[in-house]
């Protein structure tokens, strides 16, 4: 028999070494009151460490005015991290858990990346050190009624918001070109103002948004950044030149992580008339908003992607917008070009619009009779489809083969029969062809998905709503429309390939 000599492993000698730690601080807002606490913690962390014989200060993290909902956001933080992962710190101290993060799921997965690197923290107020491995699931307790905590305050803030305005007790508190703000109040700015009444009366005169931005960009180039297509598109639909205020034109969402979207009716909106001197004609702004509709309908009747909107139901071509004088139609293109190619005749706009609208109510109305038979047919022809097609059989039975061989591998490696690099490459190679097999079932029956989605889609739309339309919504219109067809006496509308006809 061989003769076994055990060879002790080298320890290093840490007991004269002290550890490093870092303190994070943050306060979320630039409050008088919360910069006091946020200096009070910035002194406390300095002091800490100075006569400690275990631990030395490597640094002190500290975000300012910033929210602890979004990680993102927080410069400083990421900086800690980064130090973490970069093996310069050992231990960190904070507050609590609500200055470390008010998001339960960042908080945990931050505080499991830095014990996978040995790091522990310290949350003071909570006397929970992250060393005691038992402490996780106080911590996921402590963390959710931070994120709770923080999703209070949030609501609280909406509500006061909600409230000044219905009071209309609201201060601005930015003044778009053309206005000074003092004390949360916009006043006229006459040098700026010139410049937006010659916005207004270019626009309506017939200049288009890109030649308005480029002229602006020329001649006023001190405001260039105000002058971009977007801005100008802003500038001729802001309410504040009349002297109105549109407030909740956008809303934070209620679910963590905050989210700023564009406000298209789901909440409450606050209009307040007259709340300084108007820059622009009230009768004017009204102008150009019609002009803005307009233009916006026949935009979107142009085309979208490949697909035509307007066709002849006679020949097939698309239709072309035109004017004479004040009327507004749209024309077969053969038959602008010789009436002789096609005998279908121009259609008003306002016609295409006044169908929609019938339609739109029609199909509003029973929505339910019409579209669910079809939404529960094309669920059972996907599913007849789906089992009896013998390329997705394939597929399917190939994926489920790939993945007991994971299951038996992974029994070989658990029993120590496979060793841990031949276990990792048999698996990447499985996975692999998992993957690629996925990805050519998703192929297959990517098209019946698509449809079966839009209607539910389509019928989740309905169920939102809740009147008739009573004037165009062109936003609606792009919604829902994939195509007109222009025939004779009817106009066909199609909404996920379903044909509903209205009579003109």
């Amino acid at each position: 028999m061989p003769t076994v000599t055990v060879i002790q492993p080298r320890v290093a000698d840490d007991t004269n070494r002290l550890l490093r730690v870092a303190a994070y601080c943050r306060v979320s807002s630039s409050s008088d009151d919360q910069l006091n606490s946020y200096n009070s913690q910035l002194t406390y962390y300095s002091h800490k460490f100075e006569d400690s014989e275990t631990e030395t200060l490597i640094d002190i993290y500290a975000d300012e005015g910033i929210t602890g909902t979004c990680e993102e956001k927080r410069s400083e933080f990421l900086r800690l991290i980064n130090d973490c992962r970069k093996g310069k710190i050992d231990r960190v101290y904070t507050k609590s858990i609500s200055r470390f993060a008010r998001n339960t799921r960042d908080c945990l997965k931050n505080i499991r990346e830095l014990k996978s690197f040995g790091i522990t923290i310290m949350f003071e107020k909570e006397n929970i050190d992250t060393a005691n491995i038992n402490d996780e699931l106080m911590l996921t307790i402590m963390g959710g009624l931070a994120q709770e905590e923080s999703t209070s305050i949030s609501q609280n803030l909406k509500w006061s918001f909600r409230r000044r305005c219905k009071n209309g007790n609201v201060k601005a508190w930015s003044a778009p070109l053309g206005y000074d703000i003092e004390n949360g109040n916009l006043f006229v700015n006459a040098q700026e103002a010139l410049i937006i009444k010659e916005i207004y009366e270019m626009f309506l005169s017939g200049i288009g948004y890109q030649k308005i931005a480029e002229y602006c960009q020329a001649k006023y180039s001190e405001y260039k950044s105000s002058f971009s297509y977007y801005g100008i598109r802003y500038i001729l639909s802001n309410e504040r030149y009349i002297g109105d205020s549109l407030y909740q034109k956008t809303f934070t969402t209620s679910a963590l992580p905050f989210r700023k979207i564009s406000n298209t009716g789901e909440k409450e909106k606050f209009l307040l008339t007259d709340t300084h001197n108007p820059i622009i004609p009230r009768e004017q702004f009204e102008k150009v908003q019609e002009t803005i509709e307009s233009r916006k309908f026949r935009l979107k009747l142009k085309n979208r992607g490949f697909n035509p909107y307007i066709l002849c139901g006679v020949c097939g071509s698309r239709y072309k917008y035109k004017e004479c004088g004040t009327n507004k139609y749209w024309v077969c293109r053969n038959h602008d070009i010789n009436a002789q190619k096609c005998g279908s005749k121009r259609i008003k706009e306002e016609m295409i619009k006044s169908a929609f609208i019938r339609m739109f109510n029609k199909l509003y109305s029973n929505y339910s009779e019409l579209l669910q038979p079809v939404y529960k047919s094309l669920q059972e022809l996907i599913a007849k489809h789906n089992s009896g097609d013998s390329s997705i059989i394939e597929l399917r039975r190939s994926i489920i083969q790939l993945k007991e061989q994971l299951n038996v591998i992974a029994s070989l490696h658990t029993k120590g029969f496979l060793n841990e690099v031949k276990y990792k490459e048999q698996s990447a190679e499985i996975n692999t062809k998992i993957t690629k097999l996925n990805k050519d079932l998703r192929l297959l029956s990517q098209s019946d998905d698509t449809a079966l989605k839009d209607i539910e889609m389509l019928i989740d739309y309905f169920e939102k709503r809740s009147n008739l339309m009573i004037e165009f919504e062109p936003q609606v219109f792009e919604f829902l429309i994939d195509k007109i067809v222009v025939n004779r006496d009817t106009l066909d509308f199609y909404i996920t390939n379903i044909k509903f006809t209205e009579n003109i």
